[in-house]
């Protein structure tokens, strides 16, 4: 369970002091939007602006599995590894991702956005679905609601 859900009655400021604590033990994190009324799911870094990065969004996966893709990526970044738009990776388990700059970060990453501001920069993760298609193909079956694409393609650099 997260600390959101089992403290319900909580302000946004106590929600914030505490992300601000767990930072403060953990440098980043990954946050998982799962709610309902957010189909699909979709799931954040948060702790990366502390040291000047970009971070890290994935839709269209559970929180597991999206953390499984992000701390990777999130730790080579933190390790003098570059992701630009465009760029394409292979993730841990092998499957292909597109770098996009997320076009408006504060309205998908809401707690990065009450941290950070206008300081705030993400980029997303976009991947292949299981037959290698984009989401931007037609062919493309991803997950239950598909995985929304959250800014514009770059022209591909590698």
């Amino acid at each position: 369970m997260c600390w959101v859900c089992e403290h319900p009655e909580s302000t946004r400021q106590e929600r914030l002091e505490y992300l601000r604590g767990v930072l403060n033990q953990h440098n980043w994190v990954v946050i998982g939007v799962h709610e309902e009324r957010y189909r699909p799911p979709y799931s954040y870094t948060l702790g990366l602006t502390d040291r000047e990065l970009p971070e890290l969004v994935i839709t269209g996966l559970p929180q597991k599995r999206a953390a499984e893709v992000l701390t990777p990526a999130a730790w080579d970044l933190l390790g003098g590894g570059t992701l630009a738009p465009g760029n394409r990776i292979r993730t841990v388990d092998g499957v292909l991702a597109e770098v996009v700059k997320v076009a408006e970060p504060g309205a998908h990453l809401d707690v990065a956005a009450d941290l950070y501001g206008q300081q705030l920069a993400a980029l997303q993760l976009v991947y292949t679905d299981r037959r290698g298609y984009w989401p931007w193909d037609r062919r493309f079956r991803g997950g239950r609601g598909g995985q929304p694409v959250l800014g514009v393609r770059a022209k591909q650099v590698a």
